[in-house]
C-alpha cells in the first residue's frame, strides 16, 4: 500500500521539517509513503475565502484517483485513538487498497467538492493545532499505527 500526504503550502519552520523528514524515513521500513507539499495560491489576498479553497480543490483533487482512498484531516471528522488508527490503516492493507491519501487543507478548510470525494474524515483532537504542527502529528501517527501492527515497542498501551 502506498501512503500520499497531501499538504496545502510549505512547513517552514525548520523543527517541524526535520521532525517530518524523520519519521518519514521510519516509516519507509514498513510502506510506500511520499509526501506532497501544494503550493500556496498566488494573490490568495485579491481572492474570497471560497475562491481559495476552490483553487485549493483544483489542486487536491488532480492528484487523486478514482481508485485511490482520501482521508480529509477536519475539525468536524472522526476522533481515533491510536490504536483506533492503527485498526483502519490495517483494514487498508487487508483490503488491498493500492493508494490511501491524507489530505491537510489550507487555513479555510476545503471546497465541498473535496468533501463529497473524501472517503473519511479525521480529527486529531478537539484543540486546534497549526496545520504545520498538524503535519508532524499526522506522520508520526502514521508511524506509530504501524509500530502497533508490527507489535514494536513504540506505542505503550
Amino acid at each position: 500500500m502506498k501512503i500520499d500526504l497531501l499538504f496545502v503550502g510549505k512547513t517552514d519552520n525548520s523543527y517541524l521539517k526535520e521532525g517530518i523528514l524523520i519519521y518519514n524515513k521510519r516509516l519507509s521500513h514498513y510502506t510506500n509513503i511520499s509526501i506532497v507539499e501544494i503550493p500556496d495560491i498566488k494573490s490568495a489576498a485579491s481572492l474570497s475565502e471560497s475562491q481559495i479553497k476552490e483553487r485549493e480543490a483544483d489542486s487536491i483533487l488532480k492528484r487523486v484517483g478514482e481508485n485511490d482512498f482520501l482521508v480529509l484531516l477536519d475539525e468536524h471528522g472522526k476522533m481515533l485513538s491510536s490504536v483506533e488508527f492503527a485498526n483502519s490503516i490495517e483494514s487498508h492493507l487487508i483490503r488491498g487498497t493500492k493508494k490511501v491519501i491524507f489530505v491537510i487543507g489550507g487555513a479555510y478548510g476545503f471546497a465541498d467538492r473535496v468533501y463529497k470525494r473524501a472517503d473519511n474524515k479525521i480529527s486529531l483532537s478537539k484543540m486546534t493545532f497549526s496545520h504545520q504542527m498538524v503535519r508532524l502529528i499526522l506522520v508520526e501517527q502514521i508511524y506509530r499505527a504501524f509500530t502497533i501492527l508490527k507489535g514494536e515497542p513504540y506505542h505503550h498501551k
